[in-house]
């Protein structure tokens, strides 16, 4: 191997070194190992007689070459490790700390619903908020002069579609795809062109339950929301269905919860009622079932529906919807886990 050759090969190990250098001692011992005055450029150097005469001059043009490009790429890799480490913090500094987020209120409501029933079987299901006239409306049993349809009701969206008014929208969407046993909770934003106040808004958030099966009937759906009372607001909580109207259950009722703020003996929060009205449910009506292919005379099933920004308003003392919304942080952090 000719002594170019070998100087070629230097020159391209030292490079890889400077490379591989980790610290500030690597980068040392590298530039000692090549550039010392025991370095191996030197002791290259030092065969320069075994060349002849006529290129002796060459060689040491090259090796001249060769020291100054590694003494520069050394010098570089140099100031990178030194910006490091003016860049490292006092080790006898305590540590800077981020504050912490947390979940959402709503979101933390949403968690401990599912939690509840989940216990009891039910699984999270999720569907699309930009909805069309059959899954929100036709196939829930809510026909065409149904008063639900009016466009002061609904967003409608140009093209076509609107944007989901309930999330009872997720009910039929996994009926289309699976066959009882079904027990599901849908969680999600809905949206309905109302004025905003403290108590409306045109973007909130409900969780519906949904379970069918063959031999369903209304005490299951009784039983599965006294469950759900006492371990959303204590033991001594209890229920009340009041008879309602929704177009997709039959029968309908409205649920009531004992005030848990005065033992029911009348307070401002359920307006001296002594109770508090907490969602809406009832039985599947057989024409939901045959609008996905289910056998109304095979199947039964209930449904229920809660408000999240209802429920973190009763349960948190919260006077305005806004606030859920707002994103002020003075707000969110006395919901802090």
């Amino acid at each position: 191997m000719s002594l170019f050759a070998d100087l070629q090969a230097l020159t391209a190990a030292a490079r890889a070194a400077t490379d591989a250098a980790k610290s500030r001692e690597d980068l040392a011992a590298a530039k000692n190992l090549f550039l010392g005055r025991s370095g191996q450029l030197n002791n290259l150097m030092g065969r320069i007689k075994e060349l002849p005469n006529a290129e002796k001059g060459a060689f040491g043009q090259a090796m001249n070459a060769a020291k100054n490009e590694l003494t520069a790429a050394f010098e570089t890799a140099a100031q990178k490790f030194a910006g490091a480490e003016k860049l490292l913090p006092d080790p006898t500094l305590p540590p800077k700390t981020r504050p912490l987020g947390t979940l959402h209120p709503l979101r933390q409501m949403r968690d401990r619903i599912a939690g509840i029933f989940g216990r009891l079987g039910f699984a999270v299901a999720g569907g699309p908020e930009m909805e069309d006239d059959f899954h929100n409306f036709q196939a829930l049993n809510i026909p065409p002069d149904h008063p639900a349809r009016d466009n002061a009701e609904t967003f409608a969206l140009v093209g076509g579609g609107l944007l989901r008014s309930q999330t009872s929208s997720v009910q039929i969407r996994t009926m289309e795809k699976m066959r009882p046993p079904i027990r599901i909770l849908a969680p999600g934003s809905v949206y309905r062109p109302d004025a905003v106040d403290a108590t409306h808004h045109y973007h909130f958030h409900q969780i519906e339950g949904l379970a069918v099966d063959t031999r369903v009937t209304l005490a299951d759906l009784k039983s599965c929301l006294l469950f759900f009372a006492r371990e959303m607001f204590g033991d001594a909580a209890r229920i009340r269905l009041r008879p309602s109207f929704f177009p997709f259950t039959e029968p309908s009722a409205e649920m009531d919860v004992s005030c848990v703020f005065c033992g029911q003996a009348g307070c401002r929060i359920c307006k001296n009622s002594g109770w508090i009205e907490v969602l809406g449910c009832g039985m599947i009506d057989p024409n939901v079932f045959r609008e996905v292919g289910y056998d109304p005379e095979k199947y039964r099933g209930f449904a229920f529906g809660i408000g999240l920004d209802r429920m973190v308003m009763l349960t948190a003392g919260v006077n305005d919807i806004r606030l859920l919304t707002d994103s002020d942080l003075r707000f969110l952090r006395q919901f802090v886990a």
